[in-house]
C-alpha cells in the first residue's frame, strides 16, 4: 500500500509527500476500523436484543463511542507499523491519545455497571429503604471512582511532555511549601469531597429520603460529592453543602424506615363526651385508604378552663401519604362535630350577676349645705 502511495506522490517535495503519505495511511487505516466497528456492534445489538436483561444494552450503549475512537486509534498504529512518517507523528501523540482513549472506556464501563445495578434497586415499590441506600451508595462511589479515573488520566497525560517532567523535578526543592499552598487553597474542595466518601460509608441520607432543613421539607433529590440537592414540597430546590448533613442538625423523616406517625389537634369544650369522638375516629380513619393499619388512637391531652386539647394518632406508608392523611381526618372530624356535635365547639362562657340597689345619698347641694351648719355651730 505505501508502494503505492508513493509512486503518485514521488513528483511533490519530500516533506509534502511524507505528510500526504501520512494522511492517506492513517485515513485508510481509521476507516478500515471504523468498518471493523460498525460491523461488530451490530452484531452486538442483535445479541442484546435477543436478551430479555438490559444491563447488556446499557453496557454495549456506553462503549459504543469511546470505543469507536479506540477502534480509529487501533487502525492509525496498524498503518503507522508500514508508514515511517505515520509512525513519528503518532509516537508523539500516542502519550496523549491512549491514557484519554482507556480512561474514557473506564468510565465507561463504570458507569454501564452502575446503571446496570442501580436498574436492581427499584425505588418505586412501598418498602424502598433498601434499595434507595444501595442507590446512594453506588451515587456516591461513582463520583469518586470517576474523579480519580480522570485525575489518573490527567496525570498520565502531562507525564508524557518531557518538560513537565523537567519542571516538576526543579520545583522539587519547593515541594513543601508548594503543598502547603496547595492544600491550603483546596481545602474546601478535598472537604467536600472527604465528605462525600464519608457520605456513602456513614450514610446519614440517602436517595429519596424526607428531610426537614433549614425549616424547609422535601427530598433528597441528588447526592453528589460536594452539594445535596433537596426537591422541596413546592418544587423548589435546595441546593445544600455536603458537609451540613455532617456536621448539623437535621430530621430525616426515613432514616429507618418511610413508614411514620402523625397527629393532628383538635381544641374542644372541656365539657365535650369522648367516647361519640373516639368512635366516629376509629371509623373513619381505618375505613381510609391511605392508612396502613398500624397505629391509630384518641387521646386528650391537655385541658385548661377553655378547652381540652384532643390528639388524633395515626400512621401511613410515607411522608407525603401522612400528610394527606392527616388534613383529610382533620377535615371530616370538624365536620362531623359541626354537623353532630355542634355542643362541643369552643365556647366562652360568661357569669351573669344580678344588679346591686344602692340607698339613694343626699344631693350635692345638701350636702354642702351641711357641712356649711356644722362650721357655723362650731
Amino acid at each position: 500500500m505505501t508502494d503505492l502511495i508513493e509512486r503518485y506522490v514521488g513528483v511533490l517535495p519530500d516533506w509534502a509527500a511524507q505528510v500526504l503519505v501520512a494522511v492517506i495511511a492513517g485515513a485508510l487505516g481509521a476507516a478500515i476500523a471504523l468498518a471493523a466497528h460498525l460491523v461488530l456492534f451490530r452484531v452486538l445489538r442483535r445479541i442484546v436484543t435477543s436478551s430479555t436483561s438490559q444491563s447488556d444494552d446499557i453496557l454495549v450503549t456506553r462503549l459504543t463511542r469511546p470505543t469507536r475512537w479506540a477502534f480509529i486509534a487501533m487502525g492509525i498504529v496498524l498503518a503507522a507499523r508500514q508508514t515511517p512518517a505515520l509512525s513519528d507523528f503518532w509516537e508523539r501523540v500516542a502519550g496523549f491519545v491512549m491514557p484519554l482513549l482507556t480512561g474514557w472506556i473506564a468510565i465507561a464501563i463504570l458507569h454501564a455497571l452502575v446503571d446496570a445495578m442501580t436498574l436492581r434497586a427499584d425505588i418505586s415499590v412501598e418498602d424502598n429503604r433498601s434499595a434507595r441506600r444501595r442507590r446512594t451508595r453506588l451515587a456516591i462511589l461513582s463520583r469518586i471512582a470517576t474523579f480519580m479515573i480522570v485525575f489518573l488520566m490527567v496525570s498520565l497525560m502531562l507525564f508524557s511532555i518531557p518538560g513537565v517532567m523537567k519542571v516538576g523535578a526543579t520545583l522539587m526543592a519547593s515541594a513543601g511549601l508548594a503543598a502547603l499552598a496547595v492544600g491550603a487553597a483546596a481545602q474546601p474542595a478535598l472537604k467536600a469531597l472527604i465528605g462525600g466518601f464519608q457520605m456513602a460509608l456513614t450514610e446519614p441520607i440517602s436517595i429519596d429520603d424526607v428531610v426537614i432543613i433549614d425549616g424547609e421539607w422535601g427530598r433528597i433529590e441528588e447526592i453528589r460529592t460536594t452539594y445535596v440537592v433537596v426537591n422541596l414540597w413546592d418544587q423548589r430546590r435546595l441546593v445544600v453543602p455536603t458537609t451540613r448533613f455532617l456536621e448539623d442538625t437535621f430530621q430525616n423523616w426515613t432514616k429507618t424506615t418511610s413508614q411514620l406517625l402523625g397527629t393532628v389537634m383538635i381544641y374542644l369544650d372541656p365539657a365535650t363526651d369522648i367516647a361519640p369522638l373516639r368512635e366516629e375516629y376509629t371509623r373513619a380513619v381505618t375505613a381510609h385508604r391511605l392508612f396502613d393499619g398500624r397505629a391509630q388512637v384518641l387521646q386528650v391531652t391537655d385541658h385548661s378552663a377553655q378547652a381540652m386539647e384532643v390528639r388524633l394518632l395515626m400512621s401511613a406508608r410515607d411522608g407525603p401519604t401522612l400528610f394527606d392523611l392527616r388534613c383529610a381526618m382533620r377535615e371530616h372530624m370538624l365536620d362531623w362535630i359541626r354537623r353532630e356535635m355542634p355542643e362541643a365547639l369552643v365556647r366562652r362562657r360568661t357569669l351573669q350577676v344580678a344588679p346591686v340597689e344602692l340607698a339613694a345619698g343626699p344631693s350635692i347641694s345638701e350636702a354642702v349645705a351641711d357641712l356649711g351648719a356644722r362650721r357655723a355651730s362650731r
